[in-house]
């Protein structure tokens, strides 16, 4: 068993790897830390540097091709621990469905260790190949193996493959992927969460907002449930946060697992891979409201808080659809290190596309950054930064009309100078679109009150134009989309559906 004095030891050592040739060192070093491990040394896989994990008296096939640093230390180790026997941190059903799974199934997921959204793909299939035989996994690290990056023309990270064919990209956690390979699994879940009971209080999303609700409802000591598609919303593609007052600073996946277990340590119902498709305003006063699932299940509640957040704004323009995650990418520090030494452009002169360019800049030959606007609209300190790079090109009043590729993959962008009217193309192996965020409120269309950009109309309290029906965060109005307010409102909402639970319930005088 590994505690926390030998992880230590481990993170210590592995921030002094430098080269694949130092991957003997590392194992040696595992195995004297535990009189549990055993090190052989008679492999013969293709993929080298390499090492594979297994259980005495198991048929268990896990292979890292990589040496697993940065965000994927914690991979490693909780390789280590479900290898040696240590239980998961998962839902006994989550375990059952893994184990039941029948058939073959070879996966090679390519991951980054500068990746914050590859460690819960790895993890995952991790899991899943420690409990289930039939399950082969080998992770790679897209930086060692270029040459197969290539091959498979991999441009974005994490990318999953079962038995040679592309099985997914993207952030995926093990539930995702079990009801993938299940296709009965939707049909169950459906039914599953509509035999709930109602609640006092159901929360729709699980970001900032949907957390600091659950937590001030649960708190009131009413029954409180909580829908997410994906807990921690957008905060899982933050790399650093350092403005949430009184933590100096973090990571948008160790900040997502904080508002996870404050979650679930007031026994808030967690219901995880949710997405919200239909909202039923109660059909009489002090009824009950109706959220209607995308897998065609439902639940009700008393009162409802809406936090479903926002996502990534597309730059909408030919090519992009079609070249997402064939070049076409979203975040720079997921997917940077796939364009190690090659041309790519960023479209956004916001901060977060002059920090996209600045990081990139460090990585790649080249770098085009290209502003709708006059002037670039970021902060002055990262501007000047900036221009200070080489190998950093800067195109302002440039309007985007096409992203160009060859029907595999992206080969570059077209843009209108808005000044001259001139039209130009750049050749290019990347694209990182940074335009903003746009609201997770089609669902709501015709039900609730929209403003003209889709966000949810609300109140000093969070109500909503249904009486019953609040909202929080970055799917409102309220300005200023923060985590620090999102977190505020989502508590806000709470006591705002407490109250109105209180009035709604009191005797009539």
């Amino acid at each position: 068993m590994l505690d926390d004095s030998l992880k230590a030891q481990l993170k210590s050592y592995l921030e002094r790897v430098t080269s694949a040739v130092e991957m003997r060192g590392l194992l040696e070093d595992i195995i004297g830390l535990s009189d549990k491990i055993t090190l052989k040394t008679d492999g013969t896989d293709a993929r080298k540097p390499s090492f594979s994990l297994n259980r005495i008296g198991s048929e268990m096939s896990l292979r890292f091709a990589a040496i697993p640093m940065g965000h994927e230390f914690t991979s490693l180790v909780l390789a280590l621990l479900w290898t040696g026997g240590h239980p998961p941190k998962v839902e006994p059903g989550v375990i059952e469905s893994i184990q039941a799974l029948d058939g073959d199934f070879n996966f090679e997921v390519y991951m980054s260790l500068s990746c914050h959204n590859c460690p819960d793909v790895v993890q995952a299939l991790t899991l899943m190949s420690v409990y289930n035989p039939k399950i082969k996994t080998v992770i790679i690290d897209g930086a060692l193996y270029q040459d197969e990056v290539n091959a498979r023309e991999v441009m974005a990270v994490p990318s999953i493959y079962l038995n040679g064919s592309h099985f997914g990209s993207g952030r995926m956690t093990v539930e995702e992927i079990v009801t993938k390979l299940d296709t009965g699994a939707a049909d169950k879940d459906a039914a599953r969460l509509s035999a709930k009971a109602a609640y006092d209080v159901l929360v729709v999303g699980g970001g900032p907002a949907g957390a600091a609700a659950a937590v001030y409802a649960a708190r009131k000591g009413i029954r409180t449930g909580i829908a997410a598609e994906r807990f921690g919303g957008q905060v899982n593609d933050t790399l650093a946060i350092e403005n949430f007052i009184s933590v100096l600073e973090t990571d948008g996946p160790k900040f997502a697992m904080g508002l996870d277990a404050h979650v679930k340590a007031y026994g808030v119902d967690v219901m995880n891979l949710q997405r919200g498709d239909k909202l039923i305003p109660a059909a009489t006063p002090g009824g009950l409201v109706e959220v209607q699932l995308a897998n065609g299940g439902s639940l009700k509640s008393k009162t409802v808080i809406v936090t479903t957040g926002a996502r990534w704004r597309n730059v909408n323009v030919p090519g992009e659809q079609e070249y997402k995650n064939k070049g076409v990418a979203y975040c720079p520090h997921c997917d940077g290190p796939l364009f190690k030494g090659k041309r790519v452009a960023v479209i956004g002169g916001g901060n977060s596309g002059v920090e996209a360019a600045i990081d990139l800049a460090g990585l790649v030959e080249h770098v085009t950054l290209i502003e709708f606007g006059e002037a670039l609209r970021a902060d002055a300190v990262l501007v000047k930064k900036l221009h200070s790079l080489a190998n950093v090109t800067v195109h302002v009043s440039a309007q985007t009309t096409e992203l160009t590729g060859d029907g595999n993959k992206l080969n570059g962008l077209s843009y209108t100078d808005r000044t001259s009217g001139e039209s130009h193309h750049i050749a290019l192996e990347g694209c990182f679109v940074q335009i903003g965020l746009v609201p997770n409120t089609e669902w709501l269309k015709g039900t609730l009150e929209l403003s003209k950009h889709g966000e949810i109309i609300v109140d000093s309290r969070g109500q909503t134009s249904v009486p019953g029906v609040f909202a929080a965060g970055d799917a409102t109005t309220v300005p200023f989309k923060q985590i620090i307010i999102a977190a505020g409102d989502g508590a806000k909402a709470a006591l705002g559906a407490f109250d109105h639970l209180m009035r709604s319930s009191a005797p009539a005088a």
